[in-house]
C-alpha cells in the first residue's frame, strides 16, 4: 500500500481484517463494516423479494379474505393489487385495517378508503441511495418495477439493513412460503437455508444430506471457504452462484439447471399467496 494507507476497498478490508486479528475489532463489528461498504455496490435487484414470493392483497377481496391473509402472514404492510398482480395500486397497513375493524360501526368495507400511496423504485437503484430515501420519507417498503413498469417484487428497509447487520430473523421468517423460486426456464433462486431434502424433492436430485442439512452448507463446503457474492460452483447438473452473503453466512443462491432434460415443476405466481 502506497504510504501505508489503503488505496481501495479491497485494501481497506485487509486493514480491517488485520485489526480483527489483533483484536481491535470483533467479528460482529467487522461484519457490519463490510456490510456498509457492500451496500454502495449493491442494487435493489440484488436483494428484492421476487413477485412470486410477495404476500399481497387483491383490491376486490372481501374483508374476511384480507383478514385471513393478514393474520396468517403477520406482516405489517401489504401491497394491494388490481386485476393483474403486476399492478400495485397502493399499500395497506395492518394498523389501518385493525382500526377499521375496531371503529367501522357497521360501515361497508372498501379497501380503497384505507390505501396509502405506494413508493415505486427501479431495479437498478443503489441500496445506499434507497436507504437515504427510506430514512427521509419514513417509508418502510417500496415496490420494485421492471423495465415495463410492472411490479417485479418489493424491498423493505429491513432488507437493506440486513446487508449491514446480517439477517434479522423473527418468528415469522421461516413461514414465508417456499424456499425455491423459478426465475426462468432453467434458472431459480433458492434460500440458503432450504434443506437438501426439499431441494432434492423439487428438482429430483440426489444430493446427500448426511454431512449438511442445507443448500447453503453444501455450497460452502464445495467452495472450501465462506464465499462472497458472485462466486459459483458446479455440483452435479447444477451451477450454484452466491447472490447474497455476509462475512458469517450465505443467504441466497442462484441455481442454474444445466440439464434441459429435467423439468422441475413450476411455482405459479399465486403459489406463495396464502389460501
Amino acid at each position: 500500500m502506497l504510504g501505508g494507507e489503503p488505496q481501495d476497498k479491497e485494501q481497506l478490508l485487509e486493514v480491517l481484517k488485520d485489526a480483527k486479528e489483533r483484536e481491535l475489532l470483533d467479528t460482529d463489528a467487522l461484519s457490519m463494516i463490510e456490510g456498509v461498504l457492500q451496500v454502495s455496490d449493491l442494487r435493489v435487484r440484488d436483494i428484492m423479494i421476487p413477485r412470486a414470493e410477495m404476500v399481497y392483497l387483491r383490491r376486490d377481496d372481501p374483508l374476511e379474505k384480507i383478514l385471513e391473509i393478514a393474520v396468517k402472514s403477520a406482516h405489517s404492510r401489504f401491497p394491494v393489487t388490481g386485476d393483474d398482480k403486476g399492478e400495485v395500486v397502493g399499500i395497506l397497513l395492518a394498523k389501518d385495517l385493525l382500526s377499521f375493524c375496531r371503529d367501522h360501526g357497521g360501515r361497508a368495507f372498501n379497501i380503497r378508503d384505507l390505501l396509502r400511496s405506494a413508493v415505486f423504485v427501479p431495479e437498478s437503484k443503489r441500496l445506499n441511495v434507497l436507504l437515504k430515501e427510506f430514512r427521509s420519507s419514513r417509508n418502510h417498503m417500496a415496490i420494485v418495477i421492471d423495465e415495463y413498469g410492472s411490479a417485479g417484487g418489493l424491498v423493505t428497509i429491513e432488507d437493506v439493513l440486513e446487508q449491514i447487520v446480517g439477517e434479522i430473523d423473527d418468528e415469522h421468517d421461516y413461514d414465508e412460503g417456499p424456499g425455491i423460486f423459478r426465475r426462468g426456464k432453467n434458472e431459480f433462486s433458492a434460500k440458503a437455508r432450504t434443506t437438501i431434502e426439499d431441494f432434492n424433492e423439487y428438482f429430483g436430485s440426489d444430493f446427500s444430506d448426511e454431512e449438511f442439512d442445507t443448500i447453503g452448507g453444501l455450497v460452502v463446503n464445495a467452495l472450501g471457504h465462506l464465499p462472497k457474492k458472485g462466486e459459483s460452483v458446479e455440483l452435479g447438473r447444477f451451477r450454484f452462484t452466491v447472490m447474497r452473503a455476509d462475512s458469517r453466512r450465505v443467504h441466497l443462491v442462484s441455481v442454474e439447471a444445466l440439464d434441459d432434460a429435467e423439468n422441475p415443476p413450476d411455482l405459479s405466481e399465486d403459489a406463495a399467496r396464502p389460501s
